[in-house]
């Protein structure tokens, strides 16, 4: 049984995030940017160390949101979330377009230590998540798992970065919006 204690994002977390994430930026050079790539910036330009250097602007001057998790005073696990239209690409994707983006925080973002991986980590991070989404006055959560496969194969950790069906639904998320592609929108009265 492991104990996790989880944290909100202030700046003085920017060395745990930092160590979080490691030398890959958390995966492939990400350092949570995928989803924030304003319109016309190429991602083979930006991942690594422009990532990083944004990524850390943001959240050295309090403009990203997130949790930590931490066991034994060690970062495990992170979860991003902000309000929607912060969020410049994933508010431009057609998939998962809605008509009251201003009105939502969304929860797009998960990455959690290989060794930590399926032991609860995951709904800390959400559950706290949502309590300081409530916190700053948002009445809609939303998410966007990876959709199960078909055949019951396990979907891959690296694929999973935006959390699972079962992981919103035991937060008590309900499915909206259109069910094409790989991920979908997932909601949460707060």
């Amino acid at each position: 049984m492991i104990n996790i204690e989880t944290r909100e994002l202030t700046p003085d977390l920017w060395p745990a995030l930092e160590k979080l994430f490691g030398s890959n930026g958390a995966c492939g050079g990400c350092w949570c940017m995928t989803w924030r790539l304003e319109k016309g910036d190429k991602w083979e330009s930006v991942k690594g160390k422009v990532a990083k250097e944004r990524f850390k602007k943001l959240v050295t001057s309090g403009r990203a949101h997130g949790i930590l998790a931490f066991e034994g005073g060690e970062p495990v696990g992170w979860c991003s979330f902000d309000k929607r239209t912060d969020y410049a690409k994933l508010n431009r994707a057609p998939s998962l377009a809605c008509d009251d983006a201003d009105q939502i925080w969304s929860i797009p973002c998960f990455f959690i230590k290989k060794e930590y991986r399926k032991r609860g980590v995951a709904g800390a991070l959400l559950s706290h998540a949502l309590k300081a989404i409530a916190n700053k006055g948002a009445k809609i959560a939303e998410g966007y798992p990876v959709k199960a496969y078909k055949y019951g194969k396990a979907i891959p950790p690296a694929f999973a970065w935006t959390g699972t069906q079962p992981l919103f639904a035991k937060a008590g998320f309900k499915e909206v919006g259109g069910k094409d592609g790989g991920k979908q929108r997932v909601r949460k009265q707060l």
